[in-house]
């Protein structure tokens, strides 16, 4: 990951991400889904992510459509998407707010898993 200009807090944070998130891509009615869910071990961290998350909303809903909830202290997450290109824009500025509001609560609440 040092490749792709990560500090090195951030390279934590993503490493910690990814071994938390189980990700899966699938055919689906619309085209491609990709489906992940990130263990935050802690139902008002997941809570938190989702409030923070789920204000904006997709903005071509034709071309991506995205699923969030929380259950048992895990973020779930489910995309679709016409075409695998539209798939990776959304999932890649998804996951750079995902880890943003991680990072806010790694450094806020001292109770959270360390990666």
């Amino acid at each position: 990951m040092k490749g792709l200009g990560y500090s090195g807090f951030q390279q934590r944070i993503v490493t910690g991400l990814a071994a938390r998130a189980g990700i899966r891509l699938f055919e689906s009615k619309l085209g491609t889904r990709c489906d992940f869910e990130v263990d935050y071990k802690s139902q008002d961290h997941a809570a938190i992510v989702f409030a923070a998350l789920d204000v904006d909303k997709e903005l071509q809903p034709d071309k991506v459509k995205r699923q969030i909830s929380v259950f048992d202290g895990k973020l779930k997450v489910r995309f679709e998407a016409v075409e695998a290109r539209f798939l990776r824009a959304t999932f890649s500025a998804f996951v750079d707010l995902l880890i943003l509001a991680t990072k806010i609560i790694e450094e806020y609440d001292h109770n959270i898993i360390k990666p």
